[in-house]
């Protein structure tokens, strides 16, 4: 059993929390659902360990892959398999959403008391297609999962989300959609171009043509920009996080945006290469543009929630910045900021939530004095904050260095724009912990608050450990992921097409 488990190990990984979620369909006790869905997202956290343990971080090649074509045939006819694996860069955020969907699990335990069965039925559904996404080597599969994971997302927000949940819910699903289908038809056509082959690994072995890569290249870009979201495509996140749960915010925040940025890495580079050259520019300059508006809208919120959604935008503008450098520099502290980004941000919705549970407002003006109330709460947030904008030491720090190391090579004018970032998310957040920490208690419910429960501490702690961990010792995420990036930089490299001017210009951007 273990030795199948261990040989399938990516297919567990999907199919168990599928079978916790259809195992929980019959269970009508609130209680026995939480403790049930717990289980599951805790074995599947622990299903985690091996995958990391036994990772090669000498290879570049795909592990742990499960469906070879010859084995398992989905639709043979038109050459569809279930084909599985991870890399370097993909394993990091399996392992993220495991994390990430635990703890969702143990700040939902209160705070969802309606319909308690079907929120854990949609969370495990949900940490399934989100894996999926990530490990789907078949890019029929890919979109299966990709699409299966909206609609989980789209009942946690319509449902149990706030006043304007249904607005924030079909705005999210509208945006997503309408992506989806550009991506949808541009993967039919590279389908008939690459040979009537959904295979990603061979794909990435095809040449396309120069036009083909544009207008193919345009249609994954829409879908995979709305999904970061990169500006002007950016407006459905702060509705969302503003209306969604918090186990939604964090799984929004901590993982679905970061999977356009994955699309990014996995397929527009190494399918299209010459196309994501000519685009490189334009992305560049949507990247600054998204950090500075980013951090300009999140001074002038009073939500706690919306804030931090800005605050997204902003940061995922620095993840763009850093993954179209192509270069080593930007693209590992691209990715680096990716999973701090899942931290960080995870970890302030975390923070909005457990004082939502016990103000009911999310107003930044409705608080005021806490830290000498909830001294626990108030560490916490103070560890995130700092982590938020990049102190030295905390993970953030390393993330947007790297960032700025590798755009500042080649693109000096857009690197200094987006260092100014750094010092307005610093004044936002340090206005924002000032406002909320500090002062005069002014609301009189707050002198009666209740600091963090251990149930509270226990699903923080995770966080703020890695918060130091990566912070202190960024090799344990850059060995990963190294030789696999490495490995995408000469691919993409060696595919340019033999055009002198596209040659000519990626020499100059790669460099050296």
């Amino acid at each position: 059993m273990l030795d199948y488990m261990f040989t399938h190990l990516l297919s567990v990984l999907i199919f168990l929390p599928v079978a916790g979620a259809v195992l929980l369909l019959f269970i009508r006790d609130a209680a026995t659902a939480r403790r049930l869905a717990l289980i599951f997202s805790i074995a599947e956290l622990a299903l985690c360990v091996p995958l990391l343990v036994n990772f090669d971080t000498t290879t570049a090649a795909m592990q742990f892959v499960d469906g070879a074509n010859d084995s398992l045939p989905w639709i043979k006819a038109w050459d569809i398999y279930y084909k599985i694996g991870v890399d370097g860069i993909s394993v990091l955020f399996v392992v993220l959403t495991a994390l990430l969907t635990v703890i969702s699990i143990m700040v939902s335990w209160t705070a969802i008391q309606d319909r308690v069965r079907e929120f854990m039925v949609a969370m495990l559904f949900l940490e399934a297609a989100m894996i999926g996404v990530f490990t789907a080597l078949d890019l029929f599969l890919f979109y299966i999962f990709w699409e299966a994971m909206l609609i989980p997302m789209y009942l946690l927000i319509g449902i149990w989300g706030g006043p304007n949940r249904l607005y924030a819910a079909i705005k999210f699903f509208l945006y997503t959609l309408v992506g989806s289908v550009l991506m949808l038809i541009a993967i039919i056509a590279v389908y008939f171009a690459a040979g009537h082959t959904f295979d990603v690994l061979a794909i990435m072995n095809h040449r396309f043509s120069h036009t083909f890569q544009m207008w193919v290249f345009a249609a994954f870009f829409a879908a995979f920009a709305v999904k970061v979201p990169m500006f002007p495509v950016h407006t459905w996140l702060p509705d969302a996080h503003v209306e969604a749960p918090t186990a939604g915010s964090i799984i929004l925040a901590g993982i679905l945006i970061k999977m356009g940025a994955y699309g990014f890495l996995r397929f527009s580079l190494p399918f299209f290469p010459d196309a994501a050259l000519s685009w490189t520019p334009a992305i560049m300059v949507l990247s600054v543009i998204a950090i500075i508006y980013g951090a300009y809208m999140a001074f002038a919120q009073t939500d706690f929630k919306k804030l931090i959604a800005y605050s997204s935008v902003s940061h995922m503008g620095f993840v763009t910045l850093g993954i179209f450098a192509l270069n080593l520099q930007g693209m590992e502290g691209g990715i680096l900021q990716m999973l701090n980004h899942g931290v960080s941000t995870g970890a302030l919705f975390l923070a909005v939530g457990v004082i939502y549970e016990r103000t009911h407002t999310r107003l930044i003006a409705d608080y005021g004095g806490i830290a000498a109330r909830v001294p626990v709460y108030a560490t916490f947030l103070l560890v995130i904050t700092l982590s938020s904008i990049g102190l030295p030491g905390t993970n953030g720090f390393i993330g947007e260095f790297t960032i700025l190391l590798g755009a500042f090579l080649h693109y000096k004018p857009y690197a200094v724009i987006a260092s100014l970032g750094i010092i307005l998310g610093a004044g936002y957040m340090l206005w924002l912990y000032q406002r909320v920490a500090f002062g005069k208690i002014t609301n009189p419910h707050n002198e009666h608050l209740a600091d963090m429960n251990m149930r509270e501490v226990a699903a923080a702690l995770p966080l703020v450990a890695l918060v130091f961990i990566i912070g202190l010792y960024p090799n344990a995420a850059f060995g990963v992921m190294h030789v696999s990036v490495a490995n995408l930089i000469q691919h993409v490299n060696a595919k340019v097409q033999a055009v002198p001017e596209m040659t000519q210009m990626l020499s100059t951007v790669i460099g050296k």
